[in-house]
């Protein structure tokens, strides 16, 4: 579980395709103090390190992973926001992120609002009754708060210290990003379906 509070960025190293899976080696800061068999979120994907070296580590990515999340177009040099799971010890600063990617979206517009940036997405429609205004959800494993949500579309506000200290800052129109909708949303909706 994670918080969508972003601990730093790293950089994809290397990119091994193996069969359907695809083996990232990514170069940060927190690497070295990695273990094998942790959790750690990558652009909130959830991902186990499988080994880990001197500033790097590595992870596997398998088909499930690569068709619900941009990842289907990893690229070496790509920046990756990263988190490692939340312990118990710790406060809960963002909201409830599972690292379990509901799909992919398109940032569809960016604005500089003279201190703070906003971000509009465009996401399939069928996923329009899980947002809500003011409502939480996870962008590239990144906590936030819906604006004006539409049938197709939201908005957000990026604070400066979230521009510099996470992927949002090289993000422009037209890029893909991993979206999760809210856990609790989804289990109302999963709840009245089943009625």
């Amino acid at each position: 579980m994670f918080t969508g509070i972003i601990e730093c960025i790293g950089q994809i190293e290397k990119v091994n395709l193996d069969g359907t899976n695809v083996h990232l080696w990514v170069k940060s800061s927190i690497s070295d103090e990695l273990k094998v068999d942790q959790s750690v979120a990558h652009n909130g994907v959830c991902l186990t390190v499988t080994a880990v070296e001197p500033g790097c580590h590595a992870v596997t990515l398998v088909a499930e992973s690569l068709e619900r999340s941009h990842f289907s177009q990893v690229y070496a040099g790509q920046p990756v926001n990263l988190e490692r799971a939340v312990s118990l010890q710790h406060r809960l600063d963002g909201h409830i992120v599972q690292g379990h990617v509901d799909g992919i979206m398109t940032c569809i517009d960016r604005q500089d609002r003279g201190g703070s940036w906003w971000f509009t997405f465009q996401f399939p429609k069928e996923h329009a009754h899980l947002l809500i205004d003011k409502g939480s959800i996870c962008i590239n494993g990144v906590s936030l708060t819906v604006i004006n949500p539409t049938r197709d579309t939201f908005s957000v506000t990026i604070i400066p210290y979230t521009i510099d200290h996470t992927t949002f800052g090289n993000l422009q129109s037209g890029d893909l990003c991993n979206v999760e909708f809210d856990l609790v949303a989804k289990y109302l909706a999963r709840w009245r379906e089943l009625g």
